[in-house]
């Protein structure tokens, strides 16, 4: 029974620990909730028109056996909860990182890594334009890498990167599940022709670039509201 309505149980896999714990006082997680939701509001609703055009374009596809069969706007309802509560559950690791990583070992070459990266993925991009997949999502990826250091100017990349790797940990459990791994079929179907390729498990190597950036551009927002705005004082 559980396999007819897979996605919606990964979904709320997902977000039940982070959700559960919101309110620990070690973090006070949904004192920063007025910061959270718009930052995920804006940058998902890009995230889902790509969505939107990818499936339409065939570039990646969903299948029916492990859905519950609502869509809107042609796609899946756990989809659209999926931009929901994989940010919800990733910027609470980035939260928790701050808590318990009081270091910053990685500071000083934060930048610069950050500028390699960004070339790095930029000069893929470049060499793999008849891929789809590869070339918008490293394309994007790269040159808002580039626009980070040189105009966004902001310090917390180096404890974006402890947030980004410890949520690589959940996030390839899951995808690994959504694109095959220990079940008979895929969830989420991709187009080879559209991607590297190159695969960590059953996962699209691209599906890391697509977190880095889809992560990145939501911490940048919330990270932003955060500073203008004093957190709600909870009596």
């Amino acid at each position: 029974m559980i396999l007819d309505y897979l996605y919606l149980f990964l979904d709320l896999v997902t977000i039940s620990f982070p959700l559960a714990t919101s309110f620990d006082k070690r973090w006070f997680y949904f004192k920063k909730w007025y910061a959270l939701f718009p930052a995920i509001f804006v940058v998902s609703t890009i995230y889902i028109i790509w969505d939107v055009i990818f499936t339409k374009l065939g570039v990646w596809g969903f299948n029916p056996r492990y859905l519950v069969g609502l869509d809107i706007i042609n796609l899946p309802i756990e989809e659209w909860l999926f931009f929901l509560f994989v940010p919800f559950s990733c910027i609470f690791i980035y939260e928790a990182t701050l808590y318990y990583i009081k270091k910053r070992p990685l500071i000083k070459i934060a930048k610069p890594f950050t500028l390699f990266l960004g070339v790095f993925l930029i000069a893929i991009a470049v060499f793999n334009f008849d891929k789809l997949y590869t070339s918008i999502t490293f394309l994007s990826a790269g040159l808002f890498l580039i626009f980070h250091v040189l105009f966004i100017k902001r310090d917390y990349l180096d404890r974006f990167y402890f947030g980004y790797l410890f949520s690589l940990i959940p996030f390839v459990l899951m995808n690994s599940v959504l694109t095959g791994s220990m079940i008979e079929d895929q969830i989420v179907w991709y187009n080879n022709d559209e991607n590297l390729g190159i695969r960590l498990f059953t996962i699209p190597i691209e599906d890391s670039i697509y977190l880095l950036l889809f992560l990145l551009s939501i911490t940048t927002i919330y990270e932003s509201i955060l500073k203008r705005f004093q957190p709600i004082k909870i009596v």
